[in-house]
C-alpha cells in the first residue's frame, strides 16, 4: 500500500510540473494555423534583440561565477581551517538574499551608487555592468556557498593544508593547485545553479536598465502571442540542462573516485 502511495504521489507531481509544459509546448507550435510548426521558436532564436539579450545575460553569468569562486572558495576554505566557530554567522549572511527581496537589494544599490552618490557606478555602463554582476553574485551566494561548504566537507583540508605547506606551498598554490581541483565538481554544481539564476533574473536587470534575457522576455510576453511560449520552452530547456550537467559532472566524478 505504501509503494502504491508513492507512486501515485510520483504520477500527481509529474502530472502537475508537465502537463502545463506540454500545454504550452504545444500551444507554441500553433503560430501556422492549422499545423503544427516550429515557426515561433525560428522568430525567436532569428531575433536580433533575442541574441543581444542572451549573449549579455551569458557574459554576465560567466563573469559572476568567475568572482563568485575567487569570493566564495577562499571563504569557505579559511572559515573551515581556521575560524570554524564563524561558520553559523557566515551561513546566516550568505542566507539573507533567500529572505531580502532582490528588488530591496537593487534599489539599495540604486541609491547607494547613483550619480550623484560617492561612487557613481550607475553613472556608465562598466559601472552599472559591475553592479549588476554583484548583484546576481550576491543572488547566487545561498546556492554557491553551500555547494563549495558541502564539497569541502568530503575532504580533510586541515591535513592536505598541512602537508602541502610541509612541502613549501603557498597559500595562493594551496588554494589553486590542491583545494579547487578536490572541490571542482561542488564549484561547478553551484556554477551551473549561478547560469540559471542569472539568465532567468529579471528585477535587478530591469531597474538597472541592461539588455539582459529576463527583460527581453517579459517584454516579449506583454506584445507577443506565440514567441513567449516558445520563449519559456528554450528558458526552461536550459535551465534543465544545467540540472542536467550538474548530475552528469556528480556521476562522472564518483565513477573517476571509485576506479581510483
Amino acid at each position: 500500500m505504501t509503494r502504491l502511495l508513492a507512486w501515485a504521489a510520483l504520477l500527481f507531481g509529474l502530472l502537475y510540473f508537465f502537463l502545463p509544459l506540454a500545454g504550452m509546448t504545444e500551444f507554441s507550435m500553433k503560430m501556422r494555423r492549422g499545423v503544427y510548426s516550429f515557426d515561433a521558436y525560428r522568430a525567436v532564436l532569428g531575433d536580433a534583440k533575442f541574441q543581444e539579450t542572451f549573449g549579455y545575460s551569458v557574459a554576465m553569468a560567466f563573469a559572476t561565477i568567475v568572482f563568485g569562486v575567487l569570493l566564495v572558495v577562499p571563504t569557505a576554505y579559511w572559515v573551515r581551517l581556521k575560524l570554524p566557530r564563524a561558520r553559523p554567522y557566515i551561513e546566516f549572511i550568505t542566507l539573507l538574499p533567500l529572505v531580502i527581496p532582490a528588488i530591496v537589494i537593487v534599489f539599495g544599490y540604486i541609491r547607494l551608487y547613483n550619480t550623484s552618490s560617492w561612487l557613481p557606478l550607475t553613472g556608465s555602463i562598466t559601472g552599472t555592468n559591475f553592479l549588476l554582476m554583484m548583484g546576481y553574485a550576491t543572488l547566487a551566494l545561498p546556492y554557491m556557498y553551500r555547494s563549495v561548504d558541502t564539497g569541502l566537507r568530503t575532504i580533510d583540508v586541515a591535513t592536505l593544508t598541512e602537508a602541502a605547506q610541509s612541502l613549501g606551498a603557498g597559500w595562493v598554490t594551496i588554494l589553486a593547485r590542491l583545494i579547487l581541483p578536490n572541490v571542482l565538481v561542488a564549484v561547478l554544481s553551484g556554477a551551473f545553479l549561478t547560469f540559471a539564476i542569472v539568465i532567468g533574473e529579471f528585477t535587478m536587470a530591469a531597474l538597472l536598465d541592461r539588455p539582459a534575457f529576463g527583460p527581453y522576455m517579459q517584454l516579449l510576453g506583454a506584445n507577443r502571442a506565440y514567441e513567449p511560449p516558445a520563449l519559456a520552452v528554450i528558458a526552461f530547456v536550459i535551465t534543465w540542462g544545467c540540472m542536467g550537467l550538474i548530475q552528469l559532472v556528480t556521476r562522472f566524478s564518483k565513477h573517476e573516485r571509485a576506479k581510483a
